[in-house]
């Protein structure tokens, strides 16, 4: 990062060598350098354990760090997204540990991150900041530190509204993905076009939104936000309902897709065991280069299980590891999808070569529907 070298995708090199030249950006692994700090936002991950349950050590971790260091007049604020109540239930307890007050010496607030990486319209720099504090005075300060960045800034009435605002933000994209996806599921066995019936209802200018299906949820956040929230409402004895169902909806995609894709191998006479596969796109979206929870890394994994042998291609991720497998990228997609006995486009990027691939693939099984969208038909391809 000092040398201005960005391992972000949407901040390019360029951008923050000029920063680290002009002196305003500084890179530490050492919390004594935040002695003199006035604001300090806490953007670390939020994780799911093995067991389902969240894993806030990272903020424990960074709080407890954090400690030392604090001195009157700081505000902390938490971006990490997580379940309503851990700003105040969790952070202030340990950060009052120094002897200092929140909300009379220092201030504590929850604002989410909102960030959807690769999309140019909508940044950081123009999207509403949601702030929340432990106390009101906690959410004056904080908005008064991000407003001075950032043009709109929407106060709320307490970290635990901020907190929910995330939660309700990144579920509702979930639910809305579970039920197209679930949809998918009932058109194939009424022998109905899920995307026409999409389109067409698209189509009503009021009170519907469009949602598409696809191989499952990824990123950091949408498979994994909602489940902070189910898991929190147990312990208020609620059962998260839509959630759940969602969820499950939503991780069973995977297994979907490779049954599709073993049914329209079925159809060619070629077995899935011993077959070759090409994956399209291996990132959890469209242009970016994250692969975590990627519905890739299960279909790869799901096939590989059954003996088919994978490959994939993808022009953002050079190399993945999962699970105790590892693949890199092959150098020609056309060529390999010729040699492919069956294409499996999972990550519909921009920079794919579609009409090359549709020309020469023997079969295509196409979870985004993104070869017609583009206006290339071919027999060999089957669609989610």
């Amino acid at each position: 990062l000092m040398r201005g070298e960005s391992y972000v995708g949407d901040v390019p090199s360029a951008s923050l060598a000029a920063l680290v030249e002009a002196g305003s950006f500084q890179a530490t692994t050492d919390y004594a350098d935040l002695k003199a700090a006035e604001g300090i936002s806490v953007c670390v991950p939020t994780p799911l354990r093995k067991t389902g349950d969240p894993d806030l050590s990272y903020i424990v971790s960074v709080t407890e760090a954090l400690v030392p260091i604090l001195h009157p007049g700081m505000v902390i604020i938490l971006e990490s997204t997580t379940y309503p109540g851990t700003t105040r239930e969790l952070v202030q307890p340990e950060l009052e540990t120094s002897g200092l007050r929140v909300g009379e010496d220092l201030f504590l607030a929850f604002s989410p991150e909102r960030v959807d990486p690769g999309r140019k319209d909508w940044t950081t720099a123009n999207t509403p900041k949601v702030i929340g504090g432990v106390t009101p005075v906690c959410t004056r300060v904080a908005a008064a530190l991000y407003g001075a960045a950032m043009p709109s800034i929407v106060e709320v009435s307490s970290s635990e509204v901020a907190e929910m605002t995330k939660l309700l933000e990144n579920t509702f994209r979930a639910v809305n993905i579970g039920l197209v996806n679930e949809l998918t599921l009932m058109c194939e066995r009424l022998g109905i076009d899920v995307w026409e019936v999409i389109d067409a209802a698209a189509t009503k200018p009021f009170g519907f939104m469009r949602f598409t299906p696809g191989p499952g949820l990824g990123g950091h956040c949408i498979p994994i936000d909602p489940l902070y929230l189910s898991w929190k409402l147990k312990s208020v004895k609620y059962n998260a309902r839509f959630i759940e169902l969602a969820s499950e909806i939503n991780t069973n995609m995977p297994r979907y897709v490779v049954q599709r894709l073993q049914d329209a191998l079925n159809a060619v006479g070629v077995p899935l065991k011993g077959s070759r596969i090409l994956i399209l796109g291996v990132a959890y979206k469209p242009d970016v280069e994250d692969t975590r929870e990627s519905p890739a890394l299960d279909v790869i994994g799901l096939l590989q299980e059954k003996g088919a042998v994978v490959s994939y291609y993808d022009p953002h991720v050079g190399a993945i590891a999962h699970e105790g497998w590892n693949l890199r990228c092959v150098k020609d997609p056309v060529a390999s999808a010729a040699e492919s006995d069956g294409v499996v486009l999972i990550t519909d990027h921009t920079a794919l070569p579609y009409e090359a691939i549709a020309e020469r693939a023997k079969l295509i099984f196409d979870t985004r529907n993104a070869f017609r969208s583009r206006g290339i038909e071919s027999p060999a391809i089957v669609r989610l």
